[in-house]
């Protein structure tokens, strides 16, 4: 195939590139800039998402997209995350539908059905919430109905992954956030501490990625539709957070906050951050509050169904690879 991965210089966009390239796909990256550190042979392609006409320019030729490009987050301005995560999807589903691409993959999130309670094993029925705690999942929401809304126009096939919290070697988010904040003694336990959640290593990730792109054509089961993918085993996310500090010779977390209290004083912050106008994020939100307290596994078996998603790393052997990776490049705080 000939494929466009927007985001391609990113994380799970890198290895998305990489895996396609290495199988013998014609793969182009779009982003902000050129990635020499892509594999040889991947073309990239300067643009902003925002760009409608350099979108639409870079999918001329394309039988598949992977669009990936998103700004994260817990904290901002409401038009920088509409203009990214909406506007830049519009851009891609018009180009799309301009010069007869056949296949839209999507990477959604989990958290645009998160509202502040407990995800227990829900699979893809659970409704959006009626109100978000921040603009990244509310976004994300808009961003993927349009996809959905999508299918079969003009020809056009479309999927939405929703991997959650994507880890692995390498990673510029999760990881370097929890040891930055526990360097600087910052890290306090949210809730009871027991609460499981689901991750996903960047490979499995990517792998979904390619495996649901060799499902999807006009008509198929997965054209349409909305998918969880994870690495398939819900760890206790404060025992996991503690191994990894452990294994990297900093102290584990010895703090604990209630949940309530996390709350009411991430409600304040971003009160007194949004009256004052502050950009940089605050210490603690309610979203922050409710993710680290609360927990959100998923039923991935549609997945393992449908498009036959099958994880190509353990997390054990994840975990071994990224420490070591750490270890070797110690993170710049």
């Amino acid at each position: 195939m000939r494929v466009l991965v927007t985001g391609g210089g990113g994380f799970l966009g890198s290895h998305i590139a990489n895996r396609l390239n290495n199988r013998g796909d014609q793969v182009s990256v779009l982003g902000r800039r050129k990635y020499s550190y892509l594999g040889e042979g991947i073309e990239s392609i300067v643009c902003d998402i925002r760009d409608s006409q350099g979108v639409a320019d870079a999918l001329k030729g394309c039988d598949a997209v992977f669009h990936s490009a998103a700004i994260p987050g817990v904290w901002g301005d409401f038009k920088k995350y509409h203009s990214i995560n909406v506007e830049g999807t519009h851009n891609v589903i018009e180009g799309c539908r301009e010069h007869g691409v056949k296949k839209l993959i999507f990477t959604s999130s989990p958290s645009v059905v998160f509202g502040d309670s407990d995800l227990e094993n829900v699979d893809e029925s659970v409704p959006y919430p009626e109100s978000y705690l921040c603009h990244y999942p509310e976004t994300k929401a808009m961003a993927e109905r349009m996809v959905m809304d999508a299918n079969g126009l003009d020809g056009l096939a479309t999927v939405s992954l929703r991997p959650h919290l994507i880890w692995g070697a390498g990673d510029p988010h999760l990881v370097p956030r929890i040891l930055e904040r526990a360097k600087k003694g910052n890290l306090v336990r949210v809730g009871s501490g027991t609460n499981l959640v689901d991750m996903i290593h960047v490979e499995n990730a990517a792998a979904a990625h390619v495996q649901v792109c060799d499902a999807l054509k006009s008509g198929a089961k997965v054209a349409g539709q909305c998918y969880f993918v994870s690495d398939g085993e819900p760890v206790v996310l404060w025992d996991w957070i503690d191994h990894l500090l452990m294994a990297l010779e900093l102290p584990i977390v010895e703090r604990t906050v209630s949940y309530k209290t996390a709350w009411i004083l991430g409600g304040i912050l971003e009160r007194t951050y949004g009256l004052l106008r502050i950009k940089r994020e605050p210490l603690m939100t309610r979203f922050v509050a409710a993710q680290l307290a609360t927990s959100h596994y998923f039923d991935i078996s549609k997945a393992k169904r449908d498009f036959g998603y099958t994880p190509v790393i353990s997390p054990d052997t994840g975990m071994e690879q990224m420490i070591k990776t750490l270890r070797q490049v110690p993170p710049a705080y």
